[in-house]
């Protein structure tokens, strides 16, 4: 969008003679070519006033000559400049480089630019009967807000007179020979707050050099280096043109990554390639991370996309036809069944009942647990069943303390070991008769069964 600003505020003329305050404004245009710079094109019309406050010398200018003859060669230069200016701006923002902050409310901006101007000064040397002005009734020695009223009260303030011009610039313009046309370089800063996404109010300060001593009317002298110059604080009214379903705010009310961050949040531009993760054997780990690419359909893997194998016995799940093979039955035969030695107890035994050759699975526990799991259930299940078919057999319940035998590690492995008898005494309903409890070292996370016949 276009911005179309009015601006209006406190206007002066800093020079050698004391300035009272005037006043400006104007209009302007302005267009971003990027979100850090943009351009402005502007008008300001000004009345500047001016009454010093002491005796100057009068150096030979014509309007003041009546004056001058009443006050021993000196004056009291009293001048009214009326302006027309163009300027064309260059205009930097600094607000919108705050990456990580989402939308501005504030715009900080610097300026400088090129000024075309024209002045019309006048001058107030003569009272109301064309007479020169007598101040010999004013006493300069006393304070200046009392000088200045006084002089106020004097002055008819017709500013009757063309005040004199600087030799070596070109006059142009009207019947009295007094509009004075001045290129010139301004610069200066503001700012401005958003108020809604069409509207801003803005506080400027511009300092507008035109190279020209005299826009007071008044110079030092030859030895005078110093040049006139204005200085115009406005406040501005800035409206957005533009319809707001095809154009942005002007770019330096636009975070510069607010584009992308909207097309990351929500895509409506770029884009984006379907991802292609291939996985060949359908186990859920894409080929480029699979180390074990070719797994059955329907094998538990791990994150790695190898077949799980729970009871690390070397042979994975989907084979294994005995899923938890205690330590002390390994190795397996190629079933992931174990050959596990006969327990302590039984040893010393000649004579071998018919139940020595029944194999039954461990239950695993996890952590401090002594709670028989869902997968435990299941296997105490079986473990039932098979009792139940050979109801002459007892059973040997071994738990395992740990390799130093500790005992909290004592403790945990008999509540454990108490867990598997009580679940298949009330909830399989086999006899409590048939089960002999044993603890030894060993790994403090299973409970292992054996016949005990």
């Amino acid at each position: 969008m276009w911005e179309l600003g009015f601006h209006g505020g406190y206007h002066f003329i800093k020079g050698d003679v004391a300035a009272l305050p005037g006043f400006g404004g104007g209009v302007s245009l302005r267009k971003a070519i990027g979100h850090t710079f943009s351009i402005r094109g502007e008008y300001t019309g000004s009345f500047d006033y001016g009454l010093d406050y002491q005796m100057k010398p009068w150096n030979g200018f014509s309007a003041y000559n009546a004056t001058r003859l009443e006050n021993n060669g000196n004056i009291v230069p009293a001048y009214k400049t009326a302006t027309h200016q163009l300027s064309l701006d260059f205009i930097a923002s600094l607000s919108n480089i705050l990456f990580y902050k989402a939308q501005p409310k504030v715009n900080w901006y610097v300026f400088g630019g090129y000024s075309i101007m024209m002045a019309d000064v006048d001058v107030d040397a003569l009272d109301a009967s064309g007479n020169g002005y007598d101040y010999s009734g004013i006493d300069f020695n006393g304070k200046k807000k009392d000088i200045r009223d006084a002089l106020k009260d004097l002055h008819d303030k017709e500013y009757e007179q063309n005040a004199p011009a600087q030799g070596n610039r070109v006059q142009i313009g009207r019947n009295d020979d007094n509009q004075l046309l001045r290129h010139a370089v301004d610069f200066g800063t503001g700012i401005a707050f958003k108020v809604s996404k069409r509207f801003n109010i803005g506080i400027e300060e511009k300092l507008t050099l035109p190279f020209d001593d005299y826009l007071d009317g008044y110079t030092a002298g030859q030895y005078d280096k110093a040049q006139d110059f204005f200085s115009y604080t406005s406040v501005r009214l800035n409206f957005n043109l533009g319809n707001p379903n095809k154009r942005v705010e002007p770019l330096w009310w636009v975070n510069p990554l607010d584009f992308a961050y909207n097309e990351l949040n929500s895509p409506r531009r770029m884009k984006l390639p379907t991802p292609v993760l291939p996985d060949a054997d359908g186990d859920g780990v894409t080929d480029q991370f699979d180390r074990e690419p070719n797994t059955p359909a329907g094998a538990p893997v791990d994150s790695h996309g190898v077949a799980k194998d729970t009871d690390g016995d070397g042979v994975p799940d989907y084979k294994d036809k005995q899923l938890i093979t205690p330590t002390y039955c390994q190795p397996v035969d190629a079933d992931g069944v174990g050959k596990c030695p006969d327990p302590e107890c039984c040893k010393n035994m000649v004579q071998q009942t018919p139940c020595a050759g029944l194999v039954f699975p461990s239950v695993a526990f996890k952590g401090s647990s002594t709670k028989v799991s869902a997968d435990n259930e299941a296997i105490l299940g079986s473990v039932a069943a098979t009792l139940r078919s050979n109801p002459s057999c007892n059973i040997l319940v071994t738990g395992h303390a740990g390799a130093k035998g500790k005992k909290g590690g004592v403790d945990l492995s008999s509540r454990r070991v108490d867990a598997v008898i009580d679940y298949l005494a009330e909830k399989q309903g086999i006899d409590r008769g048939r089960f002999i409890k044993q603890n030894t070292p060993g790994e403090s996370s299973t409970v292992d069964l054996a016949p005990a016949n």
